[in-house]
């Protein structure tokens, strides 16, 4: 009898660790296959990703041979620590460039693989082809810890710690609830026994529940009692049955509303992933074409620079080589090819600095009232030799009071820029007519008219892009073809626009319109002449020039001009501080100066010799590399009295000095009447 009473509890208690025990096996082992799946998935889907995004951008690295460029692309692969390794192999199967994460020695596969996914020693290994418009680049190589078995290993220890827990707490759960649940059948299984052995009838089974177990302590009851027991519990098993219907009605009703807003959820979901797919596909569309467009100007940018290039070595191996002996005309003749190419590739640079700095953005216009007449008076100044050495003749408007809003360094590019062409692309003898005039409401038109041979209408509309020089089919001017972008962007800038008619046969016209102002006064000379204590220079003496020059080539080849000129002396000091010292001590005639020099710069420099009256009546001439318009500017506000840019043109720098010294001449005449 003990042994049975005991049973009934002991059966419920296992039928309950038995039900806890497999849906926690079920449920872990769901979240366990679940969450293994979707590591898996997602370490593949971003190891591609990442290999489909090195190759898109490594591929203009491959295209171009830069290694590179591919080896700063894997190096963002730091960002990713699961990323021990990477490599990128080009067309032919070779390593072009290699990634391993810091502190690691891994080994890179000598060549690459078929596409897809292996995995060895916990690690996915990953090659991909780069493509790019169909055509067969490279492949990327990608290496990431595989860490599924140690997930898998702390999911199980994790799930192990789950279940003891919960069926220990169940256990103890279910030992005090075992006497509430199994005590009423206990109950009446001990008053039937009685009843049995008895023979006493009058005993009653005691209702201490209000269920199954109640209802057969009621059947056990007799007549009116029992009868009456058993309508009153089918009356609360009936309100029971209702209440429970009400409860699922409810429930199916909320089950319908959750089920709806999970429907509206997903749409709006779905909705918003298209979207985000649709601005994807944009996105990357828009970057191959920027990929494309960038690759077509790199292409003829390499074109335009090896032109020049070609020549200027070309021409040197011949001067360079004992095989080739040469006569001194052919070899002044070949120099004046080698000057002639390296001054084309300068300005080609220069103009590509220009349109890129425009492209980016970094150009800081100082917009401000500018007097046309004074920017015209400057062009014209400055391109008369070019044209006298045609016979075409300049017009230049006789006053043209107008005043312009823009940036006057670059105003007078602009102007400069279509003067030159204007040249250029004229006849000899031809002639260039500039003229200013208003148009519409506060607008100034500047036009420069050639009598050259025109251009096509195709001509015409491709004339503002990089590259497309103007009489390129005839191939009588060099050129780089960038000028006009860089003259537009300029323009644009200046809030203003360009525009250009022409007639095949008769000649083009390029016009700007520009805001117009109020007059305002004419600048000063930034050359003017200021007052300065100054020496006597003795008839016959020769001119004592003080060169400051760091480098040691720029110094020799200065050295080199002023030795054809036994009017001249010449005195150098390595640095700023130095140089300072020896103007105060040999008080020099002219001081040519570098800007970037050590300890001192030439900005500094000359400002102190300007305050110093033993040095402030000797001209300063800037020689430096410093060639942007805004550097002219800062050097010729601080005191110098030319700015001359390296390389040098021994020209130009010939003048200077010339011009330097009429200056000097006619200073002291000045000095010698006041006296």
């Amino acid at each position: 009898m003990n042994a049975r009473r005991r049973s009934l509890p002991q059966k419920l208690l296992g039928v309950v660790m038995l039900v806890t025990l497999v849906s926690l096996l079920v449920s872990l082992g769901t979240i366990i296959a679940y969450d293994l799946r979707a590591y898996h998935q997602s370490l593949g889907s971003d190891m591609i990703t990442q290999a489909e995004l090195l190759g898109h951008m490594s591929a203009p690295a491959l295209t171009f041979d830069d290694p590179r460029l591919a080896k700063e692309n894997l190096a963002l692969l730091r960002l990713r620590p699961k990323v021990n390794a990477g490599a990128i192999y080009n067309s032919r199967g070779q390593l072009f460039a290699t990634y391993v994460a810091p502190g690691l020695d891994v080994s890179i596969p000598n060549a690459p693989q078929a596409d897809g996914v292996a995995f060895e020693d916990g690690k996915m290994m990953l090659f991909r082809r780069i493509r790019d418009n169909g055509e067969l680049l490279g492949t990327v190589y990608l290496r990431a810890d595989y860490e599924i078995l140690g997930r898998f290993g702390d999911y199980v220890a994790i799930g192990v710690v789950a279940t003891l827990l919960a069926m220990g707490i169940a256990y103890l759960l279910m030992r005090p609830l075992n006497k509430v649940v199994t005590q009423p059948v206990l109950a009446i299984a001990d008053v039937a026994r009685e009843v049995v052995a008895t023979g006493d009838y009058s005993r009653r089974a005691p209702g201490t529940s209000n269920d199954e177990v109640a209802e057969l302590a009621a059947a056990f009851n007799k007549m009116l009692s029992e009868i009456e027991s058993r309508t009153r519990d089918l009356e609360t098993s009936n309100s029971e049955i209702a209440r429970e219907a009400e409860q699922r009605s409810k429930a199916q009703q909320e089950v319908m509303r959750l089920n709806e807003e999970l429907e509206e959820r997903v749409h709006t979901r779905t909705m918003q992933l298209e979207q985000a797919n649709h601005e994807l596909a944009g996105a990357m569309e828009e970057a191959k074409s920027a990929n494309q467009a960038k690759s077509a100007f790199l292409s003829s940018m390499s074109h335009e620079l090896r032109t020049p290039l070609n020549a200027i070595l070309g021409f040197a191996q011949i001067l360079t080589s004992e095989k080739l002996p040469s006569t001194l005309v052919q070899k002044r003749e070949f120099a004046n090819h080698i000057l002639k190419s390296g001054r084309h590739l300068l300005t080609l640079i220069n103009e590509i600095l220009d349109l890129a700095k425009i492209e980016s953005g970094a150009v800081a216009l100082s917009l401000e009232p500018v007097a046309l007449n004074e920017i015209l008076k400057e062009c014209e100044s400055m391109v008369a030799p070019l044209a006298s050495g045609r016979g075409i003749r300049l017009l230049f408007p006789d006053g043209c009071m107008a005043n312009v809003t823009a940036d006057r360094t670059r105003l007078k590019q602009i102007v400069l820029n279509l003067l030159s062409n204007a040249i250029k692309y004229n006849r000899d003898g031809g002639a260039v007519v500039v003229d200013c005039s208003p148009s519409g409401d506060k607008l100034v038109r500047v036009s420069v008219q050639d009598t050259g041979m025109g251009l096509r209408p195709e001509q015409v509309k491709q004339l503002f892009q990089p590259f497309n020089r103007l009489g390129q089919e005839s191939g009588a001017e060099e050129g780089t073809g960038i000028g006009l972008v860089v003259t537009k962007r300029l323009v644009e800038l200046m809030g203003g626009t360009i525009g250009v008619t022409s007639s095949q046969g008769v000649g083009s016209m390029f016009w700007i319109e520009l805001e117009s102002t109020e007059p305002i006064p004419s600048r000063v000379d930034p050359n003017a002449e200021r007052p300065a204590e100054h020496h006597r220079h003795q008839e016959g003496e020769p001119t004592t020039v003080l060169y400051v020059e760091d480098n040691p080539a720029n110094l020799k080849l200065v050295e080199e001009i002023i030795s054809f000129r036994p009017d001249l002396k010449l005195i150098s000091a390595p640095d700023g501080h130095l140089g300072l010292e020896l103007a105060r001590a040999h008080r020099p005639d002219i001081i040519l100066m570098d800007i970037n020099l050590p300890g001192l710069n030439g900005i500094d420099a000359v400002k102190l010799l300007a305050n110093d009256p033993r040095t402030v009546h000797i001209p300063v001439i800037a020689l430096t590399a410093n060639a942007m318009p805004r550097d002219v500017e800062k050097g010729l506000a601080a005191g110098f009295f030319r700015y001359l840019i390296k390389p040098i043109n021994i020209d130009e720098f010939t003048e200077a000095i010339n011009s330097t010294m009429a200056f000097l001449a006619r200073r002291e005449e000045e000095g010698s009447t006041s006296k």
